[in-house]
């Protein structure tokens, strides 16, 4: 990615789901670009609904990159290690292990594997990645601001938000107070003063997580992490907020009522960006459905359309559905980018820069169909350079590892072999040179020459 500001930087505009409009997108500091996506709950493996707002957000931040310069934009996506449901699970599947060394087993298992996940993805690590748990402090000190100021307050054990005393509180969402239910994760009690009153801090029993606090040992509420990692790592008000189209209500919109509400602020972020929702093979993804597929399972299992998907195809079959239409994840769909792949040159970018077209889509708003379209179009061009910046940007690609020319001298000659082994229908052995080369972390791909259309074969060092 490009080091320094792009000299002609596209006006990136945005659509903004607090506003319900797309305007040119203008940073707080633009040596100090700033954005928060609300990452995965590590409870269990990723789903491929989690996928599509790591890949939507990791174009923009490489876009941000790009137009900002790396070393002036911060990417913050953080991991929720404390929730209800991680106890569960680790009770489940840790039973005869005190709580505490359980609920890490899980958390540790499933964080590791979330990371693994979004780089098969093609994913850059984010600048920074928090977890709730290094972050208590600052949720308690937030929570005692909005006591404070009367927009909390305690009842049987619990301290909830006060949604009566924020004037506008249900702007992002556009609901009425009157028509709001209680959020996920809370129940509606009698000792709430308004139904919609949400937890930031629950007392914890014995056998539950908890930490000392002014209102006794406990845990916090889902929305109180997202705040307190949002300030303590971008600022009381920052750029950009991302997520899922879930996650509107009630998340993000009590996220912006504590924050708002501690700080003082008119907003928490200026443009909040929402991603589609996700359905597979035209159905709602769940586990009653029995369409319920992790990423790990599309990766390394034949769940899915009886075979492994390569992380670049998921991506691309994501990117070829704009982020804010919902998306129907099939077979068919992933055959489609599969084959769209294949006919892209495995290309250096060798110091070019991304074409403009690809870039000005990029800049409408992440119109990454229309991107894919121009890439598609400059890899017909014969500009192989720039379709590699192109394809790089958009994370399809990756960017080329240093390799020992020794080495790479090596895999040609493997790659050779193998050719001649297909040309002889000896089909076992040049499979064993694939995956004993896919082992070492090389990864072929198979194509025609267009001209003679003889079988030609490329490789390029696996994410």
């Amino acid at each position: 990615m490009a080091g320094a500001p792009d000299t002609k930087k596209p006006e990136l505009k945005l659509y903004n789901t607090l506003t319900r409009d797309k305007a040119a997108f203008a940073p707080i500091d633009s040596q100090n670009v700033r954005m928060y996506v609300c990452g995965p709950t590590v409870y269990d493996y990723a789903h491929i609904g989690n996928a599509r707002p790591a890949i939507i957000f990791d174009v923009l931040f490489r876009l941000l990159n790009h137009v900002y310069g790396a070393e002036h934009v911060t990417y913050a996506r953080n991991i929720t290690d404390v929730d209800d449901k991680i106890n569960a699970r680790a009770l489940r599947d840790h039973p005869g292990l005190p709580l505490n060394e359980a609920i890490r087993l899980v958390t540790e298992r499933t964080e590791t594997q979330y990371l693994e996940d979004a780089k098969a993805l093609g994913c850059l690590d984010p600048t920074i990645q928090p977890r709730a748990t290094d972050n208590i402090a600052q949720m308690i000190a937030i929570i005692e601001k909005l006591i404070a100021k009367s927009h909390a307050y305690q009842a049987e054990g619990e301290v909830l938000f006060n949604t009566k005393s924020m004037t506008d509180y249900g702007a992002l969402s556009r609901r009425n107070l009157e028509e709001q239910q209680a959020g996920a994760r809370v129940a509606v009690e009698a000792h709430k003063k308004n139904p919609g009153d949400f937890v930031l801090w629950k007392l914890s029993s014995d056998n539950e997580p908890g930490w000392e606090s002014p209102w006794g040992r406990g845990r916090p509420g889902w929305h109180i992490e997202c705040s307190a990692m949002s300030e303590r790592y971008l600022g009381e008000v920052f750029d950009i907020h991302g997520g899922g189209l879930d996650l509107i209500f009630p998340h993000h919109e009590n996220e912006i009522a504590q924050s708002r509400c501690a700080h003082g602020t008119k907003v928490m972020a200026n443009v909040w960006m929402h991603n589609g929702f996700l359905q597979v093979e035209g159905r709602k993804m769940s586990k009653s459905e029995g369409n319920f597929v992790t990423i790990y399972e599309l990766l390394h299992t034949e769940k899915f359309g009886g075979r492994q998907w390569p992380g670049e195809v998921l991506r691309l079959a994501m990117l070829m559905t704009h982020y804010r239409e919902p998306i129907d994840f099939s077979v068919k769909r992933l055959e489609e980018a599969e084959r769209v792949l294949a006919k892209w040159p495995a290309a250096d970018a060798a110091g070019a820069q991304p074409d403009a077209a690809v870039l000005s889509a990029l800049a409408d708003d992440l119109n990454t169909v229309a991107a894919v379209q121009a890439l598609h179009a400059l890899a017909q061009s014969g500009d192989h350079a720039t379709f590699a910046a192109s394809a790089i940007l958009l994370g399809v690609l990756p960017e080329k590892a240093e390799i020992d020319e020794a080495v790479a001298i090596e895999i040609d000659r493997r790659v050779k072999a193998r050719l001649e082994l297909l040309k002889a229908k000896n089909f076992p052995e040049a499979d064993t040179i694939r995956d004993t080369l896919l082992a070492e972390g090389i990864q072929l791909k198979d194509g025609k020459d267009p001209a003679t259309g003889e079988r030609v074969t490329k490789w390029e060092v696996k994410r």
